[in-house]
């Protein structure tokens, strides 16, 4: 599997301002984002242990998760996504699903998935018979993207990172949503697989701390515990 580096900052809008202007000189839009960028959703899934949370947390080198995701509320394009971390490296695995798999995956159904040819499926449902995996929380952010093609780099930035208590419906336009993140702020993720070029690695935030360690689903998780204590106090 292909590893790819990974580097997050958390910046302001007044700086995504002045970094898409540099960066735009040298880079390219993805080609399938438009000219605005999109919105994804993602519903993230934990097991029983909450292993996805705690070994984040815990900062352990090798991790994963599984995620199934969604653009532009469209039923057109669906993913199942499991996402491996190892030190600053990532690999991802996709893998389409149709509206029928969704909907039995929810449900909590999907032996179908032995059936399907690739390995992601497989390893899906054997996580979830064996160690209980289940929906844990939705992340909703608005992504502009860039792209340069020495390096294969990517570079988005992630505005309006919320989270909502899910409702069973992933293209739902109106699930109630609560900002996880302080206003003005937002995520700026730089990946690349085999080098950051100069040109590009100059025009990046460099300021002491500016890097992180930002996960946007435990920024939700976290969001989505605290509004059902507050629930349960009323």
């Amino acid at each position: 599997m292909a590893y790819r580096h990974e580097l997050k900052f958390e910046i302001t809008s007044s700086r995504k301002k002045i970094l898409m202007d540099r960066l735009s000189a040298v880079m390219g839009m993805d080609p399938n984002a438009g000219q605005k960028g999109y919105f994804i959703r993602s519903l993230y899934f934990d097991d029983l242990y909450d292993s996805a949370l705690l070994d984040k947390l815990a900062g352990v080198k090798s991790r994963k998760k599984y995620r199934i995701r969604t653009y532009n509320y469209s039923k057109n394009i669906i993913k199942l996504e499991r996402k491996k971390k190892e030190g600053s490296y990532i690999n991802k695995e996709a893998a389409s699903l149709t509206g029928e798999e969704l909907k039995g995956i929810l449900r909590g159904d999907c032996g179908f998935l032995l059936k399907r040819e690739e390995d992601l499926p497989k390893k899906f449902y054997l996580e979830t018979v064996m160690n209980g995996l289940r929906p844990a929380v939705v992340v909703d952010y608005e992504r502009i993207p860039l792209v340069f093609p020495g390096g294969d780099v990517r570079i988005t930035f992630d505005e309006h990172v919320r989270t909502s208590l899910f409702a069973g419906d992933l293209f739902a336009r109106d699930l109630p949503s609560y900002e996880v993140m302080p206003e003005g702020k937002l995520i700026l993720e730089v990946k690349f697989t085999e080098y950051l070029p100069e040109i590009i690695r100059d025009l990046l935030p460099t300021e002491e701390g500016s890097v992180i360690a930002a996960s946007k689903y435990v920024l939700c998780l976290n969001k989505q515990r605290e509004m059902l204590f507050h629930t349960g106090e009323e």
